[in-house]
């Protein structure tokens, strides 16, 4: 093998081990959670924060929630076509409607802002809903969506049916993370509690190093190799 095709191959490597650094999107999602009297279940991810909304939804601190208008809808107990309380949850809870049906949540959507990258998110989800999506950012920069049937088989919005009142947790692949969550309801209605986040893990900066390093320290010096290599096959 000649010497110009050798460094040809390194430089490819070296290609490949910077994109290595940023790997490709991975998200998933399963049913998990513990069950807790009197608030249905709960997440038994370690490392993870819970929210409830008992103070109501909060609007400051690590996560802030939002709407595009308004205040997201918080409320106990269930009103027939409106809203219904999670399965086993006597506590106050978050519910979304679509923008003018004349319920309470009626905001669409409302967005989770995190101060920093999470790689987890839990929710109790209750009477789960086709038209019930959450949304994965970055930035501004949407990154995986996933609905009622990526939760459940049926998702009917029974409001007792176990199979459609679980709690979901959400992961990041390894070295992936988002900062913003954003719930939406297309019908009645959206409604979960217990939220629950874990801040990213930061990638550790000998091997993140190593790799750009590579990537630096090879390019200049492919350069001149090549060159030379093109003169003496020339």
């Amino acid at each position: 093998m000649s010497q110009l095709k050798v460094l040809v191959m390194v430089a490819i490597g070296a290609a490949v081990a910077i994109a290595n650094v940023s790997p490709a999107n991975a998200f998933s999602l399963s049913i998990g959670g513990k069950a807790a009297a009197g608030s249905g279940y709960v997440s038994n991810v370690s490392g993870s924060q819970t929210i409830t909304f008992e103070s109501g939804a909060p609007t400051s601190g690590f996560a802030t929630y939002s709407t595009p208008s308004g205040t997201p809808g918080v409320v106990q107990g269930s009103k027939a076509g409106h809203h219904a309380t999670p399965l086993g949850n006597a506590t106050k809870y978050l519910t979304i409607a679509p923008v003018g049906s004349g319920v309470a949540g009626s905001t669409g959507s409302v967005s989770v802002n995190f101060t920093k990258a999470v790689d987890f998110f839990g929710l109790y989800w209750g009477s789960v809903d086709t038209h019930n999506y959450v949304d994965l950012y970055k930035g501004n920069t949407l990154l995986k969506t996933f609905s009622g049937k990526d939760v459940s088989n049926t998702a009917t919005g029974n409001w007792t049916g176990s199979s459609d009142n679980v709690f979901v947790d959400i992961f990041a692949g390894k070295g992936e993370s988002f900062d913003k969550v954003v719930l939406r309801a297309n019908g009645l209605a959206f409604e979960t509690d217990n939220h629950a986040y874990r801040v990213a893990s930061t990638p550790e900066p000998g091997s993140m190093l190593g790799l750009l390093a590579v990537g630096l320290l090879a390019t200049p010096l492919l350069k001149r190799q090549v060159a030379k290599a093109v003169k003496s096959e020339a």
